[in-house]
């Protein structure tokens, strides 16, 4: 059993005989059917997974947005298809909307996008592939600075190349720097934002990866940076790779904050496994 796409129409193979078919245009969904022989099997039910995965339906990065139109009353087996799919009626169609599911790095973009405004001097000093660099040049705009830094050529590279790709090298670029170091980008009480993604270089030899000692250090440089009313975010890592020694030193250090200086926000996810990433946040306050 498959299913073969060409164009927008999407065709239910079974062994080489058609068996069904549905219609995608963008969002709406306006045709599905089974032959009358194969209904009641499941065919239907497969037939709208398929076409709903091969369009990023079950993509947990993914927004995706689907609409039907609204079955007759009676029609039992249709709308049954639809709950178990998550359609639910508005504005007179069945609509599928899935959002992208909150992860750490997510959550952290959510949380600066709030909590900081344009313009002024933003450092990524963990820029590996350049995707946390793109995010704060798009916050900072055109009136700010970003400087993203990594330990690896190949990280700042790929972060150049992505600023670059992206209409975003005005604003921002990567320098080859160890995280430690980043007062030499970023003067005492000037940045509005620091941020740490710790662990290793995504699509890169796991065994390469931050320590406790380099990123303790880096922190406080991080903090001495940051300006008043800045954030400093940080997401932590875990697991059998890395071990938990770097996770455990800098929460201890961000726990042990004077609370007269700054504001610490740890943000476990309560159902995820011990070793999920954990965001966290450090706002430098104003006296």
């Amino acid at each position: 059993m498959k299913v073969v796409c060409s164009a927008d129409e999407y065709i239910l193979y079974k062994e080489d005989s058609p068996i069904g078919r549905g219609v995608l245009h963008g969002e709406l969904l306006s045709e599905l059917t089974v032959s009358p022989a194969w209904r009641g099997r499941g065919y239907g039910s497969y037939l709208l997974k398929e076409i709903l995965r091969l369009n990023g339906g079950f993509t947990p990065a993914a927004a995706t947005t689907f609409r039907v139109p609204v079955p007759e009353p009676d029609n039992a087996a249709a709308w049954a298809l639809a709950e178990k799919y998550g359609f639910r009626v508005r504005e007179g169609m069945l609509c599928r909307r899935r959002v992208p599911d909150l992860t750490a790095v997510e959550l952290t973009h959510r949380f600066l996008t709030q909590m900081l405004s344009p313009g002024g001097l933003y450092l990524d000093a963990t820029c590996g592939n350049g995707h946390d660099t793109l995010f704060l040049c798009q916050l900072a705009g055109a009136d700010g600075q970003v400087i993203g830094m990594d330990i690896q050529d190949t990280a700042v590279q790929s972060t150049n190349r992505l600023l670059a790709d992206s209409g975003m090298a005005g604003i921002g670029r990567a320098v080859q720097c160890d995280h430690r170091e980043l007062l030499r980008y970023a003067p005492p009480d000037s940045a509005d934002c620091v941020m740490f993604n710790f662990g290793w270089l995504p699509g890169a030899d796991h065994t390469v990866h931050s320590t406790a000692e380099g990123s303790l250090a880096a922190l406080k440089a991080g903090l001495t940076a940051l300006r008043p009313g800045g954030v400093l975010s940080a997401v932590l890592y875990s697991g059998k790779i890395i071990g938990s020694t770097e996770k455990e030193a800098a929460l201890a250090f961000f726990r042990s904050l004077p609370l007269t200086d700054y504001t610490v926000l740890i943000c476990e996810f309560g159902n995820w496994d011990a070793t999920a990433p954990l965001p966290c946040f450090v706002i430098r306050k104003i006296q």
